[in-house]
């Protein structure tokens, strides 16, 4: 952090914070208050935007004043569909997450995984073939609407995602090199931030945000006290070669003026008899989608308690680089079982932070804070 800024930023002490301690941001609380008072115009406008372009000038960054002044966030209509009979509220695109979720799910739907038993083999493998073929179309089809034309459509159809599965054999691993993406008509950052929400009226929210890299891009806005992000990895800088996270992108997810970047947030929504029943989310970068895909599963198809379902180990694949990861504590024996059948297997770090909120009958809430993380659950 020193590094990538004039002066120290705030929260950084030289000989290390202890117990006890104060910390004032006083620039971040004046940046704050802006936004409090003015609403978006007091960020993209006025003091804080000013700061912002003094950075830019700076550090040699291309963002003007009005850039900033003429940015306006967009309202799409959320992902939804079907499983089960449970309805299943998503984020659209750019992010990849809702596509991403309605594929794996439904690619599941018809093969009956219940019935292979919770981080068996065959489960197991059930679900790192379909993570790797939703992955594949991730990188070839995905990426902002208002520039390529997401053929969501024909990415969800019955035909395309039972095509999408014909070459699925129980018998040996996949190859990614084999899996290419489907034929349709038409290793981001894991530093973000997750929570889920449910009032005694019944109002669901689940929010995911990001810097993207940890301490984003490592700069402080001077005088405003926040980070700047990294966002500009998750667009495909080189369509065809991976970033900082080995996820791959194609045209659709390239670079261009207004443009907004592909990634992988999933906050989701479940609705039983069009009630929440489940908000879930994660961080993660592109384990976010596959840990919410697993989560979802472990308590829709085995029938786990909450808890359970988040903190059990959990395992990733992304179609490339060609290597299914798992969690320290996965179950050694299905991980020799598979490595046998031709599974390149790595053991990882934490899989995600998942955050979740049931809905129990009777109207109690159940919240599960995920251990792999500093996280939390409260009622009040």
């Amino acid at each position: 952090l020193k590094r990538f800024n004039t002066v120290t930023p705030v929260f950084v002490k030289i000989d290390g914070w202890k117990a006890g301690d104060t910390l004032i941001q006083t620039d971040l609380a004046n940046t704050l208050k802006r936004i409090r008072d003015k609403g978006a115009p007091g960020f993209y406008e006025g003091e804080t935007a000013k700061l912002i372009v003094e950075e830019m000038k700076r550090g040699g960054g291309i963002i003007s004043y009005d850039d900033l002044k003429n940015y306006k966030a967009k309202t799409r209509t959320p992902h939804i569909f079907t499983y089960k009979g449970y309805k299943i509220v998503g984020m659209p695109m750019p992010s990849s997450g809702g596509l991403l979720l309605h594929q794996m799910m439904k690619m599941i739907e018809k093969r009956n995984i219940g019935s292979m038993g919770f981080q068996s083999e065959q489960s197991v493998q059930l679900m790192t073939e379909v993570e790797r073929r939703a992955f594949a179309d991730r990188g070839e089809y995905m990426g902002d609407a208002d520039f390529y034309k997401v053929p969501v459509k024909e990415l969800t159809s019955e035909k395309y995602l039972d095509d999408r599965m014909k070459d699925y054999s129980p018998d040996k691993a996949g190859m990614s090199q084999d899996v290419k993406a489907g034929h349709a008509s038409y290793y981001e950052s894991e530093e973000t931030t997750h929570l889920s929400v449910v009032d005694k009226e019944g109002n669901a929210v689940a929010v995911t945000t990001t810097l993207n890299n940890s301490y984003g891009s490592r700069t402080v806005v001077g005088d405003a006290g926040f980070f700047l992000n990294d966002e500009m990895d998750d667009f495909s800088i080189k369509p065809g070669v991976p970033n900082m996270y080995g996820a791959i992108g194609g045209e659709a997810n390239a670079i261009m003026p207004g443009k907004r970047m592909l990634s992988s947030m999933t906050p989701t929504i479940v609705l039983k008899d069009d009630k929440p029943f489940l908000v879930i989310g994660t961080p993660g970068g592109t384990t976010i989608p596959t840990s919410v895909f697993q989560t979802l599963v472990n308590i829709i198809e085995f029938g786990m308690n909450t808890e359970d379902a988040v903190y059990k180990p959990k395992f990733h694949h992304q179609w490339l680089p060609d290597t299914l990861e798992i969690e320290k504590g996965f179950p050694q024996p299905v991980s020799e079982a598979l490595k046998k059948k031709g599974y390149a297997i790595k053991e990882r770090g934490a899989i995600g932070r998942t955050e979740v909120i049931r809905v129990l009958p009777g109207g109690k809430f159940e919240g599960v804070a995920d251990r792999r993380g500093d996280d939390d659950a409260e009622g009040y």
